[in-house]
């Protein structure tokens, strides 16, 4: 049972962590409320006092400390998770993980590297701009690789690349006694035993604290290529996507936007894009295999109706034509003063993608806010960004009716409630039906190594009825 000893009550606590970390740690509301989990709609939940360690064994101190006090841990790295992943659902502390930010260890010879998990992505990148390496995954935020690792990210390159899941050899990670534990060696393979790397990947935050993550680098490629053309209709566009996929077009990325999101970025970005069902995409490899894959993708979308296609190779053109993808969310959002961003995200097979599209569309022909679809097409992954009121709950429950409807057809087609966005709060309440007797064995991992509750309580799991899932 865990000790009625909530941070505020527990008085010494905040004088043992203040002792420990000086400046390091805060209990302002200033402090609190910038660490509440406030990205999207969710309604914000700030912790009881904020620390930021330095150190793998400053973390395991902390942690040990808010085990023996029975204080509820919720680890925070930039704050950019969408489903209140990082909200203080029951208070206590978080632990902002911004000053674990070193780049340990870069091994060119083996394509890996060793950080910490506060270096954000960007930041890696520009640590590897001189070795001819870089990391791919590429979320649109620069988060954290640990926010990334424990959310189970993917992004634009993830058709190509493949997700975090995919990426992440090893990890250093704080359990929730203390103990610091390291899952795997750097070896590409192994069949020794449990593999807990994965285990730990994409469970935010919920069965211990990731405090380094050894990664898979990638060679910059000899030629890139981005391009875009625009489709009749939503139908056309994700038919064009899953027939390059299927055939085996090696595509780094390839991305959808509709017709509306289209409008809404040219309004934002003073760009005049034509207002139409848009793919956008990018080739890496050699200089003729790259255009003999933006040859096969014209004909693709030729053959489906495209039109209007345009590439580009230098870098700066490149990002002329990327510029409509990368303010996609905000400028859906930003249509109204004052409002929120609601970003639902659901994954399917990949024959079940135009289908799935499509309902989406029939069911925001009667949605009260603006919205706008967009998605990671080739993978099976899309989005519906909402624009809400948050004073609105008119408009949440209208949101919440389509949301649902979404995650519904999705499952029916065997594909997930959320494709990288995490289950935090938010899809709770989908993972019964996703997982089925599945959940159970989850809720008996979570107990075993957390039998407290105390890592990230309320994440992932939907609150039991009568004991069971």
């Amino acid at each position: 049972m865990r000790k009625e000893t909530a941070l505020t009550l527990a008085a010494d606590l905040p004088r043992l962590l203040s002792a420990m970390l000086g400046d390091r740690f805060s209990q302002s509301m200033a402090e609190r409320e910038a660490h509440a989990g406030t990205e999207a709609h969710h309604q914000p939940m700030p912790p009881e006092a904020v620390a930021r360690p330095v150190s793998t064994e400053e973390v395991s101190q902390i942690v040990n400390l808010c085990a023996f006090y029975g204080t509820p841990i919720v680890a925070y790295g930039n704050g950019s998770s969408l489903e209140g992943n990082a909200s203080a659902a029951e208070g206590g502390l978080c632990i902002d993980m911004s000053l674990m930010n070193r780049v340990l260890d870069v091994r060119p010879a083996d394509l890996d590297c060793t950080v910490e998990a506060g270096v954000t992505r960007e930041a890696l990148n520009e640590h590897l701009r001189e070795t001819g390496l870089f990391f791919p995954v590429d979320p649109g935020a620069n988060a954290t690789l640990g926010g990334m690792t424990a959310t189970r990210a993917s992004g634009t390159t993830a058709v190509r690349y493949g997700t975090m899941a995919d990426n992440v050899i090893s990890l250093t990670v704080v359990m929730p006694d203390g103990e610091i534990l390291r899952t795997a060696r750097r070896a590409r393979k192994s069949s020794a035993g449990y593999d807990l790397t994965h285990l730990f990947t994409g469970s935010e935050g919920t069965l211990g604290i990731i405090t380094e993550v050894t990664l898979r680098l990638h060679g910059r490629p000899e030629a890139v290529r981005s391009a875009v053309c625009t489709f009749p209709d939503p139908l056309s566009a994700s038919e064009a996507a899953s027939v390059a996929i299927q055939i085996g077009l090696p595509l780094a990325r390839i991305e959808y936007l509709d017709a509306g999101c289209i409008r809404a970025v040219n309004a934002f970005s003073n760009l005049e894009e034509a207002e139409a069902d848009t793919l956008f995409l990018e080739f890496h490899g050699s200089e003729a295999g790259v255009g003999e894959q933006v040859e096969m993708f014209q004909q693709i979308a030729e053959d489906h109706g495209g039109s209007d296609f345009r590439w580009a190779a230098k870098e700066e053109d490149r990002s002329r034509l990327w510029a409509a993808r990368h303010s996609a969310y905000t400028a859906t959002v930003r249509q109204r003063p004052g409002a929120r961003g609601w970003a639902s995200d659901v994954c399917v097979p990949i024959s079940a993608l135009p289908g799935c599209i499509e309902h989406a569309k029939a069911l925001l022909a009667d949605c009260p806010v603006p919205a706008s679809i967009m998605g990671h097409v080739g993978d099976g992954n899309f989005h519906v960004v909402f624009s809400l009121d948050p004073e609105s709950a008119e408009e949440q429950e209208a949101v919440a009716r389509i949301n649902d409807a979404m995650v519904e057809r999705a499952l029916e087609c065997d594909g997930t409630c959320t494709g990288e966005h995490g289950v935090g709060l938010g899809k709770r309440k989908y993972m019964e039906r996703e997982h089925g007797p599945a959940l159970k064995l989850m809720r008996r991992i979570k107990a075993a190594l957390d039998p407290d509750d105390l890592m990230n309580p309320q994440k992932i799991f939907p609150p039991e009825r009568n004991g069971n899932a």
